[in-house]
């Protein structure tokens, strides 16, 4: 092969090279979840490229990937109850960029919005609403802390990002708070079951009495009923025969007798 073939095949190898890497910075692929800004020498298009294949100008532009999925993230936060007890929280913050705001997010705020925007706002509200309840309640409501400070977190951050939910999983008092908490709940507790075995030896002891009652009533209409009709005794050893005659037995010189039924002197035989 001689020297000039092998120029053109090096010259022909250098132009297959930079179309493919023309080729290469002339296109753009936005995965799916994110969003492009186009960049031109520092300038923004204010039209975010939707998720897939596209072209651009090679070189001098860029295509800035934005996430638009939902996203979660940590963050610790340090508080402040009405009795001014310290109260530290665990959170997840759950939130996602709109479509709307991706180009002006990645103008306006510099780095992870959640750092800039969301962490602040978030820390804010929860100040907000635990400066309005003592330690004990805010142990005791959590739900409710959480949903007035996601509502106060959601005005605060605006229409710009979206904050789906806040998740608070775990509320940590000093030691000493928790002691006195712990201490006080035992206090309730014991003095509910006093108040339980009390209130049950009153419905006993009324229990008691209105049997009491009962029972004189009954034996005072018996004796009235005896007063007034003297067979009333003889009614009821009839209505409890069993239909088997009594044999007497006579007695020695005590005079003293037995009645026995008929049935148990057969029996004898």
């Amino acid at each position: 092969m001689t020297a000039q073939a092998i120029a053109r095949l090096v010259g022909v190898a250098v132009i297959i090279f930079a179309v493919v890497i023309c080729a290469s910075t002339a296109s753009f692929v936005v995965q799916p979840g994110y969003r492009g800004v186009e960049v031109t020498l520092g300038k923004v298009s204010p039209v975010f490229k939707p998720e897939g294949f596209g072209f651009k100008t090679p070189f001098i532009t860029t295509i800035v990937h934005v996430p638009v999925r939902q996203q979660t993230k940590p963050m610790p936060a340090e508080c402040y109850s009405s009795d001014l007890q310290q109260v530290k929280m665990d959170l997840r913050v759950l939130y996602r960029i709109p479509e709307a705001s991706v180009v002006k997010i990645f103008q306006q705020f510099a780095g992870d919005p959640f750092d800039s925007l969301i962490a602040p706002r978030v820390n804010e509200a929860l100040k907000e609403v635990t400066a309005m309840q003592s330690a004990e309640m805010i142990v005791k409501k959590r739900e409710e802390i959480k949903t007035k400070a996601l509502e106060a977190a959601r005005v605060k951050v605006g229409t710009i990002l979206v904050v789906e939910d806040i998740v608070l999983q775990d509320i940590s008092l000093t030691h000493e708070l928790e002691a006195a908490i712990e201490a006080k709940m035992v206090q309730e507790q014991e003095a509910a079951k006093a108040k339980f075995l009390q209130q049950k030896a009153e419905i006993e002891a009324a229990t008691a009495v209105i049997r009491a009652n009962g029972e004189a009533k009954s034996i005072s209409i018996r004796g009235e009923a005896l007063k007034q009709n003297p067979t009333f005794i003889e009614l009821q050893v009839v209505e409890k025969w069993d239909g088997k005659s009594p044999l007497v037995v006579g007695g020695g010189a005590s005079g003293t007798s037995m009645l026995l039924p008929l049935g148990e002197l057969q029996k004898g035989r």
